[in-house]
């Protein structure tokens, strides 16, 4: 899952950025309204986190502009206590919940997961299973028949993508925005050595799940009998 953080005060944007990504989340950050905006509008987020008061433009704004452009990923808006009427504004133009400033961690963790929840989007808290593979994203073993292996981060990551997209064609694209990121420089071949990897250790596990190439458009789970 990749989150945007569009917060203006850097000490708590990068506090959130680290609580995240300690719980497995892809994050990007960003400062100001405008910045915020033309990073979301590439599609490629899960969640919006995004502050109310931002220099360049308002989070409001940023959110009406989103929703105008069809922009459907679940949006918590960060706000002081007591604006009501900024979440009476926000809640008419889509948000889908608020945090009120300050929050605890647990109660930040747990409004993402309910948002994504009623997005239809599989949460992952415990782990994840496909065929006869189970991926636990919290230590990042993936687990078959008795027998596990322990992934690094971005093999973790992007199991997790083909686990949720299941029967779905990912593209080498979707992949490389989803885990580095819409203006990261990574190239198909590290893409095409994550792959590698991951059928390595399928193989290793003695799984029937496999990673087919689709030549042209990109890479779908199978589990076979």
């Amino acid at each position: 899952m990749r989150i945007l953080i569009v917060e203006d005060e850097v000490n708590l944007a990068d506090a959130l950025s680290q609580i995240l990504k300690k719980n497995n989340y892809s994050v990007d950050v960003a400062h100001d309204g405008q910045s915020g905006l033309d990073n979301a509008l590439c599609g490629i987020y899960d969640l919006l986190l995004l502050d109310i008061m931002l220099p360049e433009m308002d989070g409001i704004t940023v959110l009406k502009k989103l929703r105008e452009e069809g922009i459907a990923a679940p949006v918590i808006m960060l706000t002081a206590k007591g604006e009501i009427n900024d979440k009476i504004t926000g809640l008419d133009y889509g948000a889908d919940d608020y945090v009120a400033k300050p929050f605890s961690t647990g109660e930040l963790l747990a409004r993402i997961r309910a948002a994504l929840r009623r997005r239809g989007e599989v949460v992952p808290e415990d782990g994840l299973k496909y065929g006869d593979i189970e991926l636990n994203t919290s230590n990042l073993k993936l687990m078959c028949k008795g027998k596990e292996l322990k992934l690094i981060l971005k093999e973790s990551e992007l199991m997790e993508l083909l686990i949720v997209r299941k029967s779905a064609v990912t593209s080498k694209e979707q992949i490389i925005e989803k885990l580095w990121g819409f203006d990261s420089d990574v190239e198909h071949n590290n893409v095409e050595v994550y792959i590698s990897f991951l059928r390595k250790k399928l193989v290793f596990l003695q799984s029937a799940v496999k990673i087919n190439t689709i030549r042209g458009v990109g890479y779908v789970l199978e589990a076979t009998s």
